[in-house]
């Protein structure tokens, strides 16, 4: 596994607009249908990467506490599934089934969404807020496989407090760091 970390999207862009199939139900499922007034919060995640499955539990903790708040969640997943078929439409949906996934499951299958985002690993991280604008991207805490730091989502957590308080975005943002996505030949 090569440490890949996020490219780091300026702040105050515009979320890029997406449309594609949530491999638990099936449906098109856009930008708009999971974007809230309160913010948003965009994962690009993958089935077999050791950080996602290491920081799964917390992002389900997450999503279930947040979205009583008002925010939005969709995941993403744009690895080239020909060359890693674990990262499957129908492996996602396992996934998302076995994990608990209280947000939609989305596959990339062009990866133009992924390229959009400016998405460099997994998890890559995402949250605009409720004007469509790049709030915060980055890590969800400092804890990593292996590193004996505990998992709490304290940087995100902090981040969506923030932005519900109506305060500025956080001067430190650390970026995310897991797998590269795993682009076509």
């Amino acid at each position: 596994m090569a440490l890949t970390e996020s490219k780091m999207m300026r702040l105050g862009t515009v979320a890029p607009n997406f449309s594609l199939e949530d491999t638990v139900t099936g449906e098109t499922v856009q930008l708009g249908d999971v974007e809230s007034p309160h913010g948003t919060v965009i994962f690009f995640l993958c089935n077999h990467c050791p950080y996602v499955i290491h920081v799964n539990p917390e992002l389900v903790r997450l999503a279930n506490a947040y979205k009583k708040k008002g925010i939005g969640f969709a995941a993403i997943s744009s690895n080239d599934a020909v060359q890693y078929p674990q990262d499957g439409p129908e492996a996602m949906k396992q996934t998302a089934a076995k994990v608990g996934y209280p947000f939609p499951y989305l596959y990339d299958k062009t990866q133009e969404v992924a390229k959009a985002y400016d998405a460099a690993c997994t998890p890559d991280i995402f949250v605009f807020d409720g004007r469509g604008r790049l709030y915060y991207r980055g890590r969800l805490d400092g804890s990593r496989p292996n590193n004996d730091v505990p998992l709490t989502g304290e940087d995100l957590r902090a981040a969506l407090d923030h932005l519900l308080a109506g305060d500025p975005p956080p001067e430190q943002q650390y970026p995310s760091a897991g797998c590269n996505i795993k682009w076509k030949n």
